[in-house]
């Protein structure tokens, strides 16, 4: 927002669970609903259908990354969205070696874009950088179905361990929008959340610390798994308190051996 500020733009950020917190926040210049659903922190959703209603009444472009759920398990043009936005790098691409975004809408709103903004502002990806894609594109079903599948594994086996105070999964039945989340997403991807049981933040560093298998990076949606434990936003001078309790880390699970993963997370519990 540093940036289009300098452009005259300015945002409102809501909880976008609730409907009525983003009609609230529509004001006379507003032109974008700007949405992710699922976010890519703590995987709340927002209503696609009630959120494309409320845009159409209200005039306004709406706008989804879409890049939890790639294509394979969300298509948010079915709602009647008007532009999807994918952060390539991730599932998209597959392997870790691209920077790159994609941005999916009618021939009309795409050639728009083209002539009048992607000309100024863009940038062109390179033949190699888009071979490299292309490659990823091949494999992005089996990919995308081997994280899901292991991530369901992951859930199962440590639902009941008592380090484990919470597991956020969006195809969990325990999770507070699962009905939306059927209804939206035919899966959900490698991504989820555990947040532990403990008393103290050396605990928390203590497990990042034994996990032998999982990358602390931020750049999900390759083939190896990582994590973010949110400890690393915590107590730092230069950013604002996170709303998100320090005891939360967020998985990417891969393309490994599930088992291989599990071992590795009950050992790191284990040694808390």
């Amino acid at each position: 927002m540093q940036i289009l500020e300098r452009f005259g733009v300015s945002a409102t950020f809501v909880d976008g669970r609730e409907i009525s917190n983003i009609q609230n926040a529509i004001l006379p210049e507003t032109k974008v609903l700007f949405l992710e659903s699922p976010n890519s922190i703590t995987f709340e959703l927002q209503d696609l259908e009630e959120c494309v209603a409320l845009a159409k009444k209200h005039n306004l472009i709406t706008i989804i990354d879409n890049s939890h759920c790639s294509p394979i398990f969300q298509n948010p043009i079915d709602y009647g969205i008007d532009i999807v936005v994918h952060s390539g790098t991730k599932y998209l691409n597959g392997h870790s070696d691209v920077l790159i975004g994609a941005i999916c809408s009618s021939k009309e709103v795409i050639k728009q874009i083209y002539e009048v903004e992607y000309m100024t502002f863009g940038v062109n990806i390179s033949p190699h950088d888009a071979a490299l894609v292309i490659r990823g594109l091949r494999t992005l079903d089996l990919r995308l179905k081997k994280s899901d599948e292991n991530v369901k594994a992951i859930v199962a086996a440590l639902k009941d361990h008592p380090r484990v105070a919470k597991i956020v999964h969006t195809l969990s039945p325990d999770f507070p929008q699962y009905d939306l989340a059927k209804k939206q997403m035919r899966g959900n991807g490698g991504l989820f959340g555990l947040e532990l049981n403990v008393e103290t933040k050396e605990d928390v560093q203590k497990f990042v610390e034994h996990l032998n298998n999982f990358i602390i990076a931020v750049s999900w949606g390759g083939y190896e798994s990582l994590m973010l434990p949110t400890l690393c936003f915590h107590d730092l001078p230069h950013m604002p308190d996170s709303p998100i309790t320090w005891k939360y880390i967020r998985f990417y699970a891969g393309i490994e051996d599930a088992d291989f993963l599990i071992e590795d997370l009950k050992s790191a519990l284990d040694a808390i």
